[in-house]
Protein backbone atom coordinates (compact mmCIF):
# COMPACT_ATOMS: atom_id res chain seq x y z
CA UNK A 1 0.00 0.00 0.00
CA UNK A 2 1.55 3.48 -1.45
CA UNK A 3 0.03 6.31 1.52
CA UNK A 4 0.15 9.83 0.49
CA UNK A 5 0.17 13.30 2.10
CA UNK A 6 -1.73 15.71 -0.29
CA UNK A 7 -2.21 19.18 0.02
CA UNK A 8 -3.58 20.48 -3.60
CA UNK A 9 -2.89 20.80 -7.28
CA UNK A 10 0.75 19.30 -7.10
CA UNK A 11 -0.02 16.52 -4.61
CA UNK A 12 -3.30 15.86 -7.10
CA UNK A 13 -1.20 15.80 -10.12
CA UNK A 14 1.19 13.89 -8.39
CA UNK A 15 -1.51 11.13 -7.60
CA UNK A 16 -2.78 11.04 -10.73
CA UNK A 17 0.85 9.88 -11.71
CA UNK A 18 0.61 6.94 -8.97
CA UNK A 19 -2.59 5.34 -9.98
CA UNK A 20 -1.18 5.19 -13.70
CA UNK A 21 1.64 2.97 -12.32
CA UNK A 22 0.10 0.92 -9.44
CA UNK A 23 -3.97 -0.01 -9.19
CA UNK A 24 -5.69 2.70 -7.54
CA UNK A 25 -6.98 0.68 -5.11
CA UNK A 26 -3.29 0.39 -3.42
CA UNK A 27 -3.05 4.23 -3.08
CA UNK A 28 -4.16 6.03 0.15
CA UNK A 29 -4.08 10.11 0.06
CA UNK A 30 -4.69 11.83 3.50
CA UNK A 31 -5.84 15.27 2.58
CA UNK A 32 -5.55 18.43 4.32
CA UNK A 33 -8.65 19.86 5.32
CA UNK A 34 -7.15 23.04 7.24
CA UNK A 35 -8.31 25.42 4.56
CA UNK A 36 -12.55 24.01 4.93
CA UNK A 37 -14.59 26.55 4.87
CA UNK A 38 -18.18 27.57 4.94
CA UNK A 39 -19.67 30.20 2.03
CA UNK A 40 -23.02 30.54 1.58
CA UNK A 41 -24.04 28.33 3.81
CA UNK A 42 -22.32 25.58 2.49
CA UNK A 43 -19.52 23.41 3.68
CA UNK A 44 -16.14 23.95 1.30
CA UNK A 45 -13.35 21.37 1.05
CA UNK A 46 -11.01 22.74 -1.93
CA UNK A 47 -8.23 20.40 -1.72
CA UNK A 48 -10.23 17.53 -1.36
CA UNK A 49 -12.51 18.18 -4.50
CA UNK A 50 -9.02 19.24 -6.03
CA UNK A 51 -7.83 15.65 -5.54
CA UNK A 52 -11.04 14.06 -6.27
CA UNK A 53 -11.94 15.85 -9.82
CA UNK A 54 -8.54 15.18 -10.66
CA UNK A 55 -8.30 11.27 -10.04
CA UNK A 56 -11.88 11.25 -11.56
CA UNK A 57 -10.38 13.15 -14.80
CA UNK A 58 -12.42 15.70 -14.37
CA UNK A 59 -10.35 18.66 -13.27
CA UNK A 60 -9.69 21.48 -15.16
CA UNK A 61 -6.51 21.30 -16.43
CA UNK A 62 -5.73 25.46 -16.91
CA UNK A 63 -7.21 26.82 -13.41
CA UNK A 64 -5.81 23.68 -11.72
CA UNK A 65 -9.00 23.47 -9.34
CA UNK A 66 -12.46 23.26 -10.10
CA UNK A 67 -14.48 20.87 -12.85
CA UNK A 68 -13.65 21.13 -16.68
CA UNK A 69 -15.75 22.59 -18.97
CA UNK A 70 -17.74 24.38 -15.77
CA UNK A 71 -20.29 27.19 -15.59
CA UNK A 72 -20.68 30.12 -13.89
CA UNK A 73 -24.64 31.59 -14.00
CA UNK A 74 -24.88 30.81 -9.94
CA UNK A 75 -21.91 33.45 -9.77
CA UNK A 76 -22.97 35.72 -12.32
CA UNK A 77 -26.95 35.71 -11.07
CA UNK A 78 -25.86 36.21 -6.76
CA UNK A 79 -23.12 39.15 -8.37
CA UNK A 80 -26.08 40.77 -10.04
CA UNK A 81 -27.92 40.66 -6.59
CA UNK A 82 -24.99 41.73 -4.78
CA UNK A 83 -23.71 38.97 -3.33
CA UNK A 84 -19.98 37.83 -2.47
CA UNK A 85 -18.37 36.33 -5.12
CA UNK A 86 -14.66 36.46 -3.90
CA UNK A 87 -14.66 33.10 -4.12
CA UNK A 88 -15.89 31.68 -7.40
CA UNK A 89 -17.73 28.56 -6.76
CA UNK A 90 -18.86 26.86 -10.24
CA UNK A 91 -22.63 25.60 -10.91
CA UNK A 92 -21.06 21.73 -11.14
CA UNK A 93 -18.95 22.03 -8.36
CA UNK A 94 -22.04 23.75 -5.99
CA UNK A 95 -23.42 19.92 -6.13
CA UNK A 96 -20.90 18.96 -4.45
CA UNK A 97 -20.55 21.42 -1.41
CA UNK A 98 -24.47 21.15 -1.27
CA UNK A 99 -24.43 17.44 -1.11
CA UNK A 100 -21.80 17.23 1.58
CA UNK A 101 -23.22 20.06 3.55
CA UNK A 102 -26.55 18.21 3.62
CA UNK A 103 -24.92 14.78 5.01
CA UNK A 104 -22.73 16.47 6.84
CA UNK A 105 -26.01 18.35 8.50
CA UNK A 106 -27.99 14.51 8.82
CA UNK A 107 -24.90 13.73 10.94
CA UNK A 108 -22.54 12.60 8.47
CA UNK A 109 -18.72 12.06 9.16
CA UNK A 110 -16.58 14.20 6.36
CA UNK A 111 -14.66 11.16 6.24
CA UNK A 112 -17.89 9.07 5.09
CA UNK A 113 -19.63 11.95 2.79
CA UNK A 114 -15.62 12.23 0.82
CA UNK A 115 -15.75 8.18 0.77
CA UNK A 116 -19.47 8.46 -1.07
CA UNK A 117 -18.31 11.43 -3.15
CA UNK A 118 -15.20 9.88 -4.38
CA UNK A 119 -17.54 6.41 -5.51
CA UNK A 120 -19.57 8.41 -7.23
CA UNK A 121 -16.93 10.28 -9.45
CA UNK A 122 -15.29 6.76 -9.77
CA UNK A 123 -12.58 7.07 -8.00
CA UNK A 124 -11.20 3.96 -6.75
CA UNK A 125 -7.96 5.39 -4.39
CA UNK A 126 -8.86 5.59 -0.79
CA UNK A 127 -9.43 9.45 0.36
CA UNK A 128 -9.01 9.91 4.05
CA UNK A 129 -9.77 13.68 5.48
CA UNK A 130 -6.74 14.50 7.51
CA UNK A 131 -9.57 14.50 10.37
CA UNK A 132 -13.47 14.95 10.60
CA UNK A 133 -12.79 17.38 13.40
CA UNK A 134 -12.89 20.89 12.51
CA UNK A 135 -9.29 22.00 12.02
CA UNK A 136 -8.76 25.37 10.56
CA UNK A 137 -5.36 26.90 8.99
CA UNK A 138 -5.54 30.94 10.29
CA UNK A 139 -2.50 33.91 9.30
CA UNK A 140 -1.46 36.59 11.05
CA UNK A 141 -0.80 38.98 8.68
CA UNK A 142 1.84 41.73 8.90
CA UNK A 143 0.53 44.33 10.57
CA UNK A 144 -2.80 43.68 10.70
CA UNK A 145 -5.27 41.29 11.62
CA UNK A 146 -5.29 37.36 11.72
CA UNK A 147 -7.26 35.65 9.00
CA UNK A 148 -8.73 32.27 7.32
CA UNK A 149 -6.63 30.42 4.88
CA UNK A 150 -9.19 30.98 2.23
CA UNK A 151 -9.26 34.90 3.15
CA UNK A 152 -5.18 35.21 2.30
CA UNK A 153 -5.21 32.52 0.12
CA UNK A 154 -8.03 33.98 -2.18
CA UNK A 155 -9.50 37.44 -1.72
CA UNK A 156 -6.15 38.59 -0.73
CA UNK A 157 -4.49 36.45 -3.39
CA UNK A 158 -1.68 35.67 -0.80
CA UNK A 159 -0.11 39.38 -1.70
CA UNK A 160 0.18 40.16 2.50
CA UNK A 161 3.02 39.48 4.28
CA UNK A 162 2.40 36.86 6.88
CA UNK A 163 3.55 37.25 10.62
CA UNK A 164 2.78 33.61 11.83
CA UNK A 165 0.46 30.78 11.48
CA UNK A 166 -1.36 28.48 13.74
CA UNK A 167 -3.77 25.63 13.24
CA UNK A 168 -6.98 26.46 15.32
CA UNK A 169 -8.44 23.31 17.05
CA UNK A 170 -5.78 20.88 16.07
CA UNK A 171 -4.80 20.15 19.85
CA UNK A 172 -8.74 19.36 20.42
CA UNK A 173 -8.36 17.20 17.08
CA UNK A 174 -8.41 13.34 16.42
CA UNK A 175 -7.25 11.99 13.05
CA UNK A 176 -9.86 10.93 11.05
CA UNK A 177 -10.85 7.19 10.31
CA UNK A 178 -7.99 5.22 9.21
CA UNK A 179 -5.28 7.92 8.86
CA UNK A 180 -3.31 6.38 11.68
CA UNK A 181 -3.62 2.98 10.18
CA UNK A 182 -2.80 4.09 6.82
CA UNK A 183 0.59 5.30 7.70
CA UNK A 184 1.45 2.50 10.34
CA UNK A 185 0.70 -0.24 7.13
CA UNK A 186 2.04 1.58 4.17
CA UNK A 187 4.94 -0.18 2.18
CA UNK A 188 5.75 3.26 1.07
CA UNK A 189 4.77 6.61 2.65
CA UNK A 190 5.07 10.10 0.49
CA UNK A 191 4.74 13.71 1.05
CA UNK A 192 3.11 15.27 -2.01
CA UNK A 193 4.79 18.36 -3.57
CA UNK A 194 2.52 20.44 -1.51
CA UNK A 195 3.04 23.83 0.42
CA UNK A 196 5.48 22.41 3.37
CA UNK A 197 3.09 24.76 5.98
CA UNK A 198 0.24 25.42 4.56
CA UNK A 199 -0.34 22.04 2.60
CA UNK A 200 1.57 19.48 4.88
CA UNK A 201 1.48 21.50 7.89
CA UNK A 202 -2.45 21.07 9.04
CA UNK A 203 -1.81 17.60 8.40
CA UNK A 204 1.15 16.95 10.71
CA UNK A 205 -0.16 18.77 13.82
CA UNK A 206 -3.01 16.33 13.92
CA UNK A 207 -2.44 14.41 17.11
CA UNK A 208 -0.48 11.06 16.09
CA UNK A 209 0.46 11.84 13.07
CA UNK A 210 4.31 13.21 13.05
CA UNK A 211 4.62 10.35 15.82
CA UNK A 212 3.33 7.85 13.18
CA UNK A 213 5.99 9.36 10.08
CA UNK A 214 8.84 9.82 12.83
CA UNK A 215 8.31 5.87 13.79
CA UNK A 216 8.49 5.17 9.91
CA UNK A 217 11.23 7.90 8.91
CA UNK A 218 13.24 5.92 6.75
CA UNK A 219 10.00 4.76 4.65
CA UNK A 220 9.02 7.84 3.64
CA UNK A 221 9.71 9.85 0.08
CA UNK A 222 9.20 13.85 0.29
CA UNK A 223 8.96 15.55 -3.12
CA UNK A 224 10.64 19.23 -2.88
CA UNK A 225 7.67 21.74 -3.98
CA UNK A 226 10.35 24.46 -4.58
CA UNK A 227 12.18 24.38 -7.54
CA UNK A 228 15.44 26.99 -8.34
CA UNK A 229 14.27 28.96 -4.95
CA UNK A 230 10.54 29.04 -6.38
CA UNK A 231 7.29 27.82 -5.81
CA UNK A 232 5.65 26.13 -8.98
CA UNK A 233 1.86 27.59 -7.79
CA UNK A 234 1.08 29.61 -4.56
CA UNK A 235 3.15 31.03 -2.50
CA UNK A 236 4.87 28.61 -0.65
CA UNK A 237 8.43 30.32 -1.66
CA UNK A 238 7.65 33.99 -0.19
CA UNK A 239 5.59 32.41 2.93
CA UNK A 240 9.07 30.17 3.98
CA UNK A 241 10.92 33.34 3.55
CA UNK A 242 8.62 35.49 5.86
CA UNK A 243 8.13 33.06 8.08
CA UNK A 244 12.21 32.61 8.89
CA UNK A 245 13.08 29.62 6.50
CA UNK A 246 15.28 29.36 3.37
CA UNK A 247 12.91 29.23 0.43
CA UNK A 248 14.71 26.41 -1.17
CA UNK A 249 15.10 22.58 -1.20
CA UNK A 250 17.53 22.85 1.80
CA UNK A 251 14.84 25.34 3.76
CA UNK A 252 12.19 21.35 2.89
CA UNK A 253 15.00 19.33 3.48
CA UNK A 254 15.20 21.38 7.20
CA UNK A 255 11.27 21.24 7.86
CA UNK A 256 10.92 17.41 6.65
CA UNK A 257 14.35 16.34 8.40
CA UNK A 258 12.80 14.65 11.23
CA UNK A 259 10.08 12.82 9.79
CA UNK A 260 11.19 12.01 5.90
CA UNK A 261 14.46 10.38 4.94
CA UNK A 262 14.23 10.97 1.64
CA UNK A 263 13.78 14.37 -0.64
CA UNK A 264 13.51 14.34 -4.32
CA UNK A 265 14.73 17.52 -5.92
CA UNK A 266 14.08 18.88 -9.38
CA UNK A 267 17.27 18.52 -11.71
CA UNK A 268 17.52 22.48 -11.52
CA UNK A 269 18.67 22.18 -7.58
CA UNK A 270 20.90 19.51 -8.19
CA UNK A 271 23.76 21.53 -7.39
CA UNK A 272 22.30 21.87 -3.52
CA UNK A 273 22.17 18.02 -2.94
CA UNK A 274 24.98 18.15 -0.91
CA UNK A 275 23.46 20.67 1.41
CA UNK A 276 20.60 18.94 1.73
CA UNK A 277 21.95 15.53 2.44
CA UNK A 278 23.63 18.13 5.21
CA UNK A 279 20.56 18.45 6.60
CA UNK A 280 20.10 14.67 7.82
CA UNK A 281 17.93 13.71 4.24
CA UNK A 282 19.07 11.82 1.23
CA UNK A 283 18.50 13.69 -2.23
CA UNK A 284 17.30 12.26 -5.25
CA UNK A 285 17.44 14.32 -8.50
CA UNK A 286 14.71 13.97 -10.82
CA UNK A 287 12.51 16.11 -12.86
CA UNK A 288 9.58 17.11 -10.56
CA UNK A 289 7.73 19.47 -12.71
CA UNK A 290 4.76 17.67 -13.82
CA UNK A 291 2.89 19.61 -16.74
CA UNK A 292 1.26 16.73 -18.41
CA UNK A 293 -0.15 13.26 -16.83
CA UNK A 294 3.32 11.42 -18.47
CA UNK A 295 5.26 13.33 -16.64
CA UNK A 296 3.49 13.08 -12.93
CA UNK A 297 3.93 9.19 -13.79
CA UNK A 298 7.33 9.08 -14.17
CA UNK A 299 7.49 11.18 -11.07
CA UNK A 300 5.80 8.42 -9.43
CA UNK A 301 8.04 5.50 -10.84
CA UNK A 302 10.97 7.54 -9.41
CA UNK A 303 9.29 8.16 -6.10
CA UNK A 304 8.04 4.17 -5.86
CA UNK A 305 11.42 3.44 -6.87
CA UNK A 306 13.71 4.81 -4.23
CA UNK A 307 11.08 3.76 -1.64
CA UNK A 308 11.79 0.25 -2.94
CA UNK A 309 15.10 0.53 -3.70
CA UNK A 310 15.58 2.01 0.22
CA UNK A 311 13.39 -0.33 1.68
CA UNK A 312 15.25 -3.73 0.42
CA UNK A 313 18.17 -2.27 1.17
CA UNK A 314 17.72 -1.63 5.03
CA UNK A 315 16.31 -5.29 5.19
Amino acid sequence: MITVLAGGVGAARLLRGMVREVPATQVTAIVNTGDDTVLHGLHISPYLDTVTYTLAGRNDEERGWGLADETWKVMENLERLGGETWFSLGDQDLATHLYRTQRLANGARLSDVTAEIAAALGVEAHLLPMSDDPVRTRLRLAGGPETSFQDYFVRRRHEVAVEAVRFEGASGSEPGPGVLEALDRADVLVIAPSNPILSIGPILVVPGVTEALRARREDVVAVSPIVAGSALKGPADRLLTELGHEASVVGVAQLYAQVAATLVVDDADAGLAAEVEAAGVRCVVAPTIMRAPEDAAALARVVLGVARDWSSSTR
